[in-house]
């Protein structure tokens, strides 16, 4: 078994998750760190058994010891720091999302390209089991005419927010808010499975930092609309469903889906429509952590040469990227990033 070496940026609570699920996966092999603070390495390191750490990321893509990085620093970092450690012959999974905007997403790929190794986005739910079940059983339900999906959940970075504070959640200067954070989880999973809209519509609350805090948007295609909710300043429970003409898919968390259920079109009686039909759990049997999918992908592609994933591809990651610049023009959020060019 080929044993991948990996470093990590970013010493956060995301890439404790990651960790934990990448190592069920036997290639994975965790070598280094990289943080701006020797003592924050030291800790790290010192929490996951890394053997070696570095407060210079041009040291430590440069450096023999590691074939991949996991990049999970702040989003507008993504893109240089993807591009460096690819220059240096680095395979990159990037946290979501890829970029601050497109400009820069297309500048990941080319790059990808040029240095010949694999770059992908680090977007969970379109590479879990369940969102195989959705797509293997979309058929059933004919003519799609809807899809609507819901992520809101109230960030306790927000109460920060309104002491007074500005965490890098509603930081425009780290290109975040919730369409960025949260909001790309509805999105994404709908350009795998539709591909991208004619046009859409944007509305939010935007919050006194410049970010987003909570947003709709509705996306027309040719027969069917789209139409997402997202929020960091308010909770919700509602599901996400792809509704059709002969039947509906529930699926109960956009950005974790742990429940796929398919309920068939009910029967049609002078005019009234009797649903006697049974819903039907599609649910695929896991006992995998959420993350391991994402690394067995990117490994995958890894040790087939393979530079980019079918389902979390570069042009989805392009395409979903394109979505949020638009939607961020409607809006009227800007970032820095949109006019600095990562190197």
């Amino acid at each position: 078994m080929t044993k991948i070496r990996f470093g990590v940026v970013g010493t956060n609570f995301i890439t404790d998750w990651m960790i934990a699920g990448a190592r069920q996966d036997n290639r994975f092999d965790l070598k280094a760190v990289c943080s701006r603070k020797q003592t924050t390495a030291d800790a790290f390191a010192s929490k996951h058994g890394i053997p070696h750490t570095f407060t210079s990321l041009e040291q430590m893509a440069a450096s023999p010891l590691i074939d991949a990085v996991y990049i999970a620093s702040p989003n507008f970092l993504h893109a240089a720091q993807s591009i460096l450690c690819m220059r240096h012959g680095k395979h990159v999974l990037c946290e979501k999302p890829i970029a601050s905007n497109a400009r820069e997403a297309r500048m990941m790929t080319d790059a990808s390209t040029r240095y010949g190794v694999t770059l992908m986005e680090a977007m969970k739910p379109t590479l879990s089991p369940n969102f195989k079940v959705v797509q293997q059983n979309i058929d059933k339900i004919g003519k799609i005419r809807r899809y609507f999906a819901s992520f809101c959940q109230y960030s306790s970075r927000y109460d920060q927010f309104k002491n007074g504070l500005l965490p890098n959640a509603f930081n425009t200067e780290y290109s975040n808010g919730a369409i960025m954070d949260i909001g790309i989880y509805t999105i994404y999973p709908m350009v795998v499975l539709f591909g991208m809209p004619r046009k859409l519509s944007a509305s939010a609350t935007i919050l006194s930092s410049g970010a987003d805090g909570q947003g709709s948007v509705i996306f027309k295609y040719d027969d069917m609309d789209a139409v997402i909710i997202y929020s960091k300043i308010a909770d919700s429970q509602l599901p996400t469903e792809i509704q059709g003409e002969k039947g509906c898919i529930r699926i109960d968390r956009i950005n974790q889906p742990e429940e796929v259920v398919y309920t068939p079109h009910g029967i049609n009686t002078g005019g009234l429509s009797l649903n006697t039909t049974q819903p039907i759990v599609l649910t695929a049997e896991n006992t995998n952590d959420p993350y391991y999918h994402e690394m067995k992908e990117f490994l995958d592609l890894i040790e087939t040469g393979k530079r980019q994933s079918d389902i979390n591809s570069h042009a989805n990651s392009l395409n979903t990227m394109l979505l949020l610049d638009e939607i961020r023009r409607q809006l009227g959020i800007v970032f820095p990033a949109d006019t600095i060019s990562a190197p």
